[in-house]
C-alpha cells in the first residue's frame, strides 16, 4: 500500500457534507478508482469515493515514463495530477475503509458499503478499485532499496538498467516474462526460485532455458538485498545445501505475485479467480448485478493480465461506462 497519505488532495469537505445516498461509489483511490470516478462524474452521476490512500502502487514509483504524454513524471505527481482532475468536478473523496457491502435491505436496487467509521452509504452502482500488494520478500534492505534498485515492476522500471546485471525473484509465469522481457534490456538476468520446478507455462520456461542472458537459480533464496544508496548485491542461499553466497547485481524485480481483497471478495460473495481477485466480464462486471471491479483487484478469464497504469486507467473508464448504462436501464424502470 502506498505511503502517499490522504493530506493535502483530499477535498475541504469533512466527511460530516458526505451524503447518504449516491449514484456511484467508487472503492479506491489508484489509476483504476480515480478514472472511474473521473469518467462517472463526466457522465453527470453522483459520485463518491472511498479509499484508505490515493495512488496505490503507483504512488511509489520514483519515475513513470509509461504513461503516455506524461514523460518523465514521478508515480506522487503522476497521481496528484489525477486527483486534480478529479476534484475538477466535485468528486467527494473520503479517507475511510469499506469493511462490508450488502444490499439496502429497503431498496434491493440499492448497495451500501459499511466504512470503518460505522457510517454507511448507498448507490445504485459500487466500482471496486481495491488494488492488490505486491508479496515482499521480507528481507533485510528490501524496504530501503524500493526505489533504488527493488522494483516489483519490469515493465515499468526495466528501461531504468540498460546493459546492467538483475535479478528476477519468483517461479510462475511473471516471473519468467519479466526475465524474458529484461534480457532484451540488461546485461544479464538471474532468475531465482526457491524450488526445483516451476509455476510458469512450459513456453516461457523453455525460452528462459534457452536463452543466453538467462541464468536460472533454482532452490535458492535470497537471505539479503545489499547496497547503501542502491542495490549493489543478493545474498543467496541454497535450500539443500545452506551453502551462500553473494552476487552482485544493479536491479531486483520481486515477482512472486498479488495479495488482492480475497477475504474482503468472499464475504460480500463476490466470485473469485485462483489468484483471489474478482472475476470480470468484459465490461468489468462482477457475479453481483451493480458491481463492477477494475484494476488489480479485478482477474478471472476475460481479463487480459497487463497490470500498468494506463491498463488500470482504462479499466476504470470501461467499468464508469458500464455502469452508466447499468444505472440509465435501472432508472428508467423506477
Amino acid at each position: 500500500m502506498s505511503a502517499y497519505r490522504l493530506r493535502a488532495t483530499l477535498p475541504s469537505r469533512g466527511i460530516e457534507e458526505v451524503k447518504d445516498r449516491y449514484d456511484v461509489i467508487v472503492v479506491g483511490g489508484g489509476p483504476a478508482g480515480l478514472s472511474a470516478a473521473l469518467y462517472s462524474a463526466r457522465y453527470g452521476l453522483d459520485t463518491l469515493v472511498v479509499t484508505k490512500t490515493i495512488g496505490g502502487n503507483a504512488s511509489i514509483a520514483p519515475v513513470v515514463d509509461d504513461y503516455l504524454g506524461i514523460p518523465d513524471v514521478t508515480g506522487a505527481e503522476l497521481v496528484d495530477r489525477f486527483v486534480r482532475h478529479v476534484k475538477k468536478y466535485g468528486v467527494p473523496i473520503v479517507a475511510d475503509e469499506v469493511v462490508d457491502l450488502y444490499r439496502n435491505p429497503s431498496d434491493r436496487v440499492l448497495w451500501c458499503v459499511k466504512l470503518r467509521s460505522r457510517r454507511d452509504i448507498c448507490a445504485y452502482v459500487v466500482i471496486l478499485a481495491m488494488g492488490s500488494e505486491k508479496r515482499k520478500l521480507g528481507v533485510p534492505g528490501e524496504d530501503s532499496l524500493v526505489g533504488r534498485g527493488v522494483s516489483y515492476c519490469a515493465t515499468c522500471d526495466g528501461p531504468f538498467f540498460k546493459d546492467k546485471v538483475v535479478a528476477v525473484i519468483g517461479g510462475g509465469n511473471s516471473a519468467f516474462t519479466s526475465a524474458l522481457y529484461l534480457s532484451n534490456i540488461a546485461s544479464r538476468v538471474y532468475l531465482i526460485h526457491r524450488r526445483e520446478s516451476f509455476r510458469a507455462f512450459n513456453t516461457y520456461i523453455e525460452a528462459a532455458k534457452k536463452n543466453p542472458k538467462i541464468e536460472i537459480l533454482t532452490n535458492t533464496i535470497v537471505k539479503e538485498i545489499i547496497g547503501r544508496e542502491k542495490v549493489e548485491a543478493l545474498r543467496i542461499a541454497n535450500t539443500k545445501t545452506n551453502e551462500e553466497r553473494i552476487i552482485e547485481v544493479n536491479g531486483v524485480f520481486v515477482e512472486i505475485g498479488t495479495n488482492p481483497p480475497v477475504e474482503f471478495f468472499r464475504k460480500v460473495g463476490i466470485e473469485v479467480d485462483e489468484e483471489g481477485k474478482a472475476v470480470v466480464k468484459t465490461d468489468m462486471s462482477t457475479n453481483l448485478p451493480g458491481v463492477y471491479a477494475a484494476g488489480d483487484a479485478a482477474g478471472g478469464p476475460r481479463k487480459y493480465k497487463f497490470e500498468q497504469i494506463i491498463t488500470a486507467a482504462a479499466e476504470g473508464a470501461i467499468a464508469a461506462d458500464a455502469a452508466a448504462k447499468y444505472i440509465i436501464n435501472i432508472k428508467s424502470q423506477r
